[in-house]
């Protein structure tokens, strides 16, 4: 079998993100146009707007990817476009578009759940990685735990019952006043903050799942700043924020390695917007070193979103041919997995490896 040649387009929220992938791993473009200056000024993405850019670009976008790597259409063998979830007039923009390159093309259409690209950008620029994984997906709209058995079988463990981590980064970072998109600017501030000052009690929704949730940890900050100024008279915005990211990473980290421990499986895979998190991502790599465990992070520029990873999903449709007609709509909200009737659950600590199923 000859090389395959994946194009793969991301319009799901406010970044017009395409790229070629070769074979499912080898990058061979991967173009992005960001809105952050369209969006900051609002503190947050406004849908309508996001349409308008994406459609504005999107044209040149495809054609600066296929430029870049060096190719022409016919050389495609097929058109990957993210289908949901996300915003629907933002995907209406990539989806339509697909579907008009891949007829004029006369090559397949392949629909992506954003979900399925996340988790394939661990294998971008790089080698495959062992399945079965344990995967982390982490980002401004989902925290959810797989157990990955393949390319398209997924267990879903555990998932936020609120707010996701990213959006927990985001409205922590406007209530200290540090601007959009949040997630970077707290890890960039909270570095030079000692988190000892401030520690935020650590979000567990239940002692018995592996679910998260980060409502109340938002909650904690705002009490947190709406107190008294001699409360923490002697405590930094930096050390607030070291505080607050502590709490949000440690427990995305215990979860992650106990689902591990309780399936003996060896591999983690942290994917998503939030994977690019610093602290994430060095002190995963001291626990998982701990229990012996194998961690596995994509490069930082695929942890948010990019076209690149829908291309490497696209290509794991593709050797299924899992093609979808030219009438595909997109949709808003839509699981990667129906979650298990039989669940694994067990104490969320890092130090045992005793498991009680649950139904």
């Amino acid at each position: 079998m000859g090389d395959t040649l994946i194009l793969g387009i991301e319009t799901s929220c406010d970044d017009t993100a395409v790229a070629v992938v070769k074979n499912g791993h080898e990058v061979l473009s991967d173009v992005l146009h960001t809105q952050e200056n369209v969006h900051a000024p609002y503190g947050g993405v406004v849908p309508e707007y996001a349409s308008r850019v994406h459609i504005e670009v999107v044209d040149s976008v495809v054609r600066e990817a296929i430029a870049q790597a060096d190719v022409r259409l016919n050389h495609l063998h097929a058109i990957a476009v993210t289908q949901g979830p996300g915003l629907i007039g933002a995907l209406l923009v990539g989806l339509s578009f697909g579907k008009a390159l891949a007829y004029s093309a006369n090559i397949p259409l392949i629909g992506v759940h954003h979900l399925e690209g996340h988790l394939a950008s661990a294998r971008l620029g790089t080698t495959q990685i062992p399945f079965p994984h344990i995967a982390l997906l982490v980002s401004g709209g989902h925290t959810n735990l797989y157990a990955v058995q393949s390319h398209d079988h997924y267990e879903q463990l555990g998932r936020t019952l609120d707010d996701a981590a990213g959006e927990a980064f985001d409205k922590g970072a406007k209530m200290l006043g540090l601007g959009y998109p949040g997630g970077p600017l707290i890890d960039k501030l909270a570095q030079s903050g000692d988190p000892r000052k401030v520690p935020f009690s650590l979000p567990y929704p239940s002692k018995r799942s592996f679910d998260f949730s980060f409502s109340g940890i938002k909650t904690a900050l705002r009490y947190f700043l709406q107190s008294p100024r001699e409360h923490h008279s002697d405590m930094t915005s930096a050390d607030i924020a070291a505080g607050y990211q502590t709490s949000i990473v440690e427990v995305l980290i215990q979860k992650t390695i106990h689902a591990a421990v309780c399936y003996d499986i060896s591999d983690i895979v942290v994917v998503g917007g939030v994977a690019a998190n610093s602290l994430l991502r060095t002190t995963m790599y001291d626990h998982t070193a701990t229990h012996h465990l194998h961690l596995h992070f994509p490069e930082p520029r695929y942890c948010t979103d990019n076209g690149a990873m829908i291309a490497a999903a696209g290509w794991n449709a593709y050797t299924r041919k899992n093609f979808a007609p030219l009438d595909t709509e997109p949709f808003a909200k839509q699981p990667l997995r129906k979650r298990p009737d039989t669940m694994i659950a067990c104490e969320p600590t890092t130090e045992t490896s005793t498991c009680a199923m649950t139904t």
